[in-house]
C-alpha cells in the first residue's frame, strides 16, 4: 500500500529576506490534517538553481515522497523551477508542451504571444498540467506525485485542494488524545520511550509563573493503540501523584 510522505518546497528569496510572508506552510499543513495526512518536511530556499536541484533530489530519495512545490515556474530570469525539476527528476531537458502552448496562445488570443510567455510552456518530459483558474497559466506535475505550482496562494492553493481530491482522497481517521500535566517534561521520558513506532506523540513543555506544564499528545490510526499508549501516561502521572487535565 502506498503511504505518501508529504513535503513542501517554497522557492523564493523574497520569503527568506521577509519582503513577503509565507502563506503556504499553514495552509498545506491544515488541509493535509483534514485528510488524515501530515507533513514529513518543509523547505524554504532561495532562487538558486543548484540548490533547487539538490533539494528536489533529496526529496525524491525519500520513500513514497509527494511534493508540493511553490514558486519559480514563470519566465523571469530568477524562475529556475521548471529546468531544475527536469534536471533532478527527468532527463534534464525541457520540451514545448503542446497543451500548455494551446492554453498560452488562447490566453493571448488576438495578440502576438510574447516569447517569455511561451517559455512557461517549456516543461520536463511527460509533464501533466494543473489548471490555473486565476490567469490560466498552468502549473504542472510529474509522476502523479511531484506538483509544481505558482508562488501566489490565490493560484496554488486551489491546485492543492484539487490534487488532494484527485490523488489522495481516501481520508484516514486519526485518533488523538491530549492532556496537560503540571510537571516537567523529564518526569515522563520513561513513558515516551515506550511509545510504539505506529504512534505519533509530542511533548510540549511550557514554563509559567506558577511552574511547569507539559502538554502530551498521542495519535494513531489505530484507536485501541492510541488509547493504550495514552493510558500509559495517565498511569505514570497517577503513580507519581502529578495533577493533570484532559486537553490542552
Amino acid at each position: 500500500m502506498f503511504t505518501p510522505n508529504f513535503f513542501i518546497l517554497i522557492i523564493g528569496t523574497e520569503i527568506l529576506n521577509q519582503r513577503r510572508q509565507d502563506k503556504h506552510f499553514d495552509f498545506v499543513s491544515s488541509i493535509l490534517n483534514q485528510y488524515g495526512h501530515k507533513l514529513s518536511g518543509s523547505f524554504v530556499i532561495e532562487d538558486d538553481p543548484a540548490l533547487i536541484v539538490q533539494t528536489l533530489k533529496f526529496i525524491d530519495s525519500q520513500p513514497n515522497a509527494v511534493l508540493f512545490s511553490f514558486g519559480g515556474i514563470g519566465s523571469t530570469p530568477d524562475d529556475h523551477t521548471r529546468k531544475s525539476a527536469a534536471i533532478a527528476l527527468k532527463n534534464g531537458n525541457l520540451y514545448q508542451h503542446k497543451e500548455a502552448t494551446t492554453i498560452i496562445e488562447k490566453r493571448f488570443e488576438g495578440e502576438e504571444v510574447p516569447a517569455y510567455a511561451m517559455e512557461i510552456g517549456q516543461l520536463p518530459k511527460h509533464a501533466k498540467l494543473l489548471e490555473n483558474a486565476v490567469n490560466k497559466m498552468p502549473g504542472f506535475y510529474l509522476d502523479d506525485r511531484y506538483f509544481f505550482m505558482p508562488g501566489f496562494p490565490s493560484m496554488s492553493h486551489p491546485m492543492v485542494e484539487h490534487i488532494l481530491e484527485t490523488f489522495f482522497a481516501n481520508k484516514k481517521e486519526i485518533y488523538r488524545y491530549t492532556l496537560t500535566a503540571l510537571c516537567r517534561e523529564s518526569e515522563l521520558i520513561e513513558v515516551m520511550k515506550q511509545m510504539p513506532k505506529e504512534v505519533e506523540f509530542s511533548s510540549l513543555p511550557k514554563f509559567y509563573s506558577d511552574g511547569w506544564k507539559t502538554i502530551i499528545s498521542v495519535a494513531s490510526e489505530d484507536k485501541a493503540l492510541a488509547k493504550k499508549s495514552f493510558k500509559l501516561f495517565k498511569e505514570e502521572l497517577k503513580r507519581k501523584e502529578i495533577y493533570y487535565g484532559l486537553g490542552e
